[in-house]
């Protein structure tokens, strides 16, 4: 029996009874754990929620969930995601994909669903590496990675998620860590709010075939300094003391020390989300954790119109002019003829 529109949800609600068949330590089960608080918070009922994925261990989470789930095939969750969205508009759709996935044979979906501003959520699990077929260098392993199918290095340059959404014109953005679990489902809640094609990159640890592959900022001895948690609206300071920040440097950006070289506060630039341009968004999202950290958190969150509502609007407007009350309408409404 479904629950009243009305009532409140628990984590709980949105669990099945499935065992979790992810290895012990994987950042999956992290990831999990915060959906299902973010869908809490949320509280659209888990009859109205769909979650669906693609091929990969990441894509086995629609298992674990108590609402309607498909686990479809290698690379096509957008598509499915896209055509599920339209014929089901007052459903909420959830897209689950990990690096290889979402971006090698799945990667001209992905561009088209966020250049279409199809209103769904795509939760893109980053752990650099193929896990369910055992170890293969992805779209995402960086140039050299060593692997079981690039034994002497990989000779291209990787995919960065954030390059790829904005690139295609994408209208949300955000970033988290799986050991970040409030983080996550801060960003996914943020997600499931903004109206279009949401994009949450999930940095994620395989502990089997690329372990610590993210510890360079994940470590808790130094994630302070190579991070920065980005919140509309507040000054963008980072470090274990919160005396860093990030100020323009020209066109540029630069992470400096206040009180050293004469920087205040003051110096230090307030995020803003909600800009429509998107090019301190891009260089946000770029950032790598080097010379300037990483960020996390809400980096891009803007306004547009959604491929749905613009589609529908089209449709209503063409019924109200060629007065077609169905496809069939419209296919008789010609020159007809019976064949007896």
């Amino acid at each position: 029996m479904h629950k009243m529109e009305n009532q409140t949800y628990t984590a709980s609600d949105y669990k099945n009874g499935q065992s979790v068949r992810w290895c012990p330590g994987c950042g999956d089960h992290a990831i999990l754990n915060t959906l299902h608080k973010a869908m809490a918070t949320l509280g659209v009922p888990p009859h109205r929620t769909a979650v669906i994925s693609g091929i990969g261990c990441s894509s086995r989470l629609p298992y674990y969930m108590n609402t309607y789930g498909f686990h479809t095939i290698h690379g096509r969750a957008a598509a499915i995601a896209t055509g599920f969205k339209i014929a089901n508009p007052e459903m909420s759709v959830w897209q689950i994909s990990g690096d290889g996935d979402g971006l090698a044979i799945g990667g001209n979906h992905f561009i088209h669903a966020v250049r279409r501003n199809i209103d769904i959520n795509i939760v893109l699990f980053n752990n650099k590496i193929y896990g369910l077929t055992k170890g293969q260098y992805s779209p995402t392993s960086p140039r050299g990675f060593v692997s079981k199918s690039s034994p002497y290095g990989t000779v291209e340059d990787p995919f960065i998620p954030a390059e790829l959404a904005f690139g295609a014109r994408g209208n949300f953005f955000a970033r988290s860590i799986d050991v970040e679990l409030a983080t996550s489902q801060e960003v996914l809640v943020a997600a499931a709010r903004h109206k279009g094609t949401s994009v949450v990159e999930i940095l994620q640890n395989c502990v089997i075939f690329n372990n610590g592959i993210h510890n360079a900022i994940t470590d808790k001895e130094y994630r302070a300094d190579r991070t920065i948690h980005l919140r509309h609206g507040e000054k963008m300071l980072f470090g274990a003391e919160g005396n860093r920040g990030l100020v323009q440097d020209g066109f540029l950006l630069k992470a400096v020390t206040l009180g050293e070289d004469g920087y205040t506060i003051d110096d230090v630039l307030v995020h803003d989300a909600h800009t429509p341009s998107n090019f301190l968004h891009q260089q946000l999202a770029m950032m790598d954790g080097t010379d300037l950290p990483l960020a996390v958190g809400v980096i891009r969150d803007v306004e547009a119109p959604t491929y749905n509502d613009t589609l529908d609007a089209q449709v209503a407007d063409v019924r109200a002019h060629k007065g077609h009350a169905s496809l069939r309408d419209m296919i008789l409404a010609g020159s007809t003829w019976e064949v007896k």
